[in-house]
């Protein structure tokens, strides 16, 4: 798919979840997929140019495990003054270590307690406490209809919260589902963040429109837009026919109004990610 999208994107805007693959770095043994190798940074930068977006964010896939080799490349390949990332790190990560990778764009430590995730529940804590010196958030992806049961220790954290893909509610439920609340209590209490992105993973309706993740994603954006994220979720390796990238964008066109698309697109990613 070629074509541009509807939604004419503002100066600045930015895709604030991708990943980056490249066959020159070795998997990790944990890695359910070794993920495409044509996803590599030229070919995102020609979806970038077509989607017409100019900042991104380089998410470390579950692929490559705790080497962010490929991820921290990525980034230089894609320019460090348009580009952030968000690396896998444990508990166990030495200060050098931490500057290292600050200075290489990086500004999140990524969870993700769903299939190919390697760093447990028990390290969220001790990691969020390493990395709030140096302006990082936790980048969380869960069930989010178990978020009832994290959120006390969510709302702990000495760092910002992003949470990614409208909550990633595996059977999107109702407004009304516990799991719902808890991410709007989250959102309400002004540290957390929301990537509205990657509805074709979870949606039981399906496109266009996916209507079940669309109505979480409206209740959100309506709760707080000061805190929604915008992401492309490319290469869309969850799913074995990817949606179309442009149309995902246009999304924000029935999610949001033109006001709040210019949080989400610019000035939210700004303050997140440092740009």
């Amino acid at each position: 798919m070629t074509h541009a999208p509807k939604l004419l994107a503002p100066a600045g805007a930015c895709d604030c979840h991708l990943h980056i693959y490249d066959a020159a770095y070795p998997t990790a043994p944990t890695a359910v997929s070794p993920g495409p190798a044509w996803a590599n940074a030229a070919a995102y930068k020609a979806l970038q140019q077509r989607l017409g977006l100019e900042r991104s964010v380089v998410v470390q896939p579950t692929a490559y495990g705790f080497d962010n080799s490929c991820t921290v490349d990525a980034i230089a390949a894609l320019g460090l003054e348009r580009t952030r990332g968000v690396a896998v790190i444990g508990a166990d990560i030495e200060e050098a270590e931490l500057r290292r990778l600050t200075q290489a764009g990086i500004r999140g430590a990524r969870f993700q307690m769903l299939p190919g995730g390697v760093v447990p529940w028990d390290d969220l804590e001790p990691v969020a406490a390493k990395i709030a010196s140096h302006g990082w958030h936790i980048q969380l992806q869960m069930d989010g209809r178990l978020l009832p049961d994290r959120e006390a220790m969510l709302r702990g954290l000495p760092c910002p919260l992003v949470i990614d893909h409208v909550g990633k509610f595996l059977e999107p439920p109702g407004l009304d589902h516990p799991g719902v609340a808890a991410l709007l209590r989250l959102l309400d209490a002004g540290r957390t963040w929301l990537k509205l992105s990657g509805p074709y993973e979870v949606s039981r309706v399906g496109a266009p429109g996916y209507d079940d993740v669309a109505a979480i994603a409206k209740a959100c954006v309506r709760a707080a837009p000061e805190r929604m994220l915008w992401a492309s979720n490319w290469p869309h390796v969850s799913v074995q026919q990817g949606p179309d990238d442009a149309a995902m964008l246009d999304l924000l066109l029935d999610w949001a109004t033109p006001e709040q698309r210019e949080l989400i697109l610019v000035r939210n990613p700004a303050a997140v990610y440092g740009f």
